[in-house]
């Protein structure tokens, strides 16, 4: 499982995670359990969906 999440990608998961979660708490709906999965991608920096589509956000070194 090579990481294909980074940087600013992170950081927006991570945000988006936590106000999806916290808005279903307030709203007393599971809906906000939808806010795991963009939480659980960002900490193990890694999207199932980028994988077909052949993307990553994570920064390459640069070749010598």
């Amino acid at each position: 499982m090579q990481a294909n999440v980074g940087g600013l990608d992170k950081k927006i998961r991570i945000a988006a995670g936590i106000i999806i979660i916290g808005t279903g708490a307030l709203m007393q709906s599971w809906w906000g359990a939808i806010g795991i999965v963009p939480l659980a991608t960002a900490l193990i920096n890694w999207c199932p969906a980028y994988l077909p589509l052949g993307i990553s956000t994570c920064n390459t070194p640069d070749s010598e």
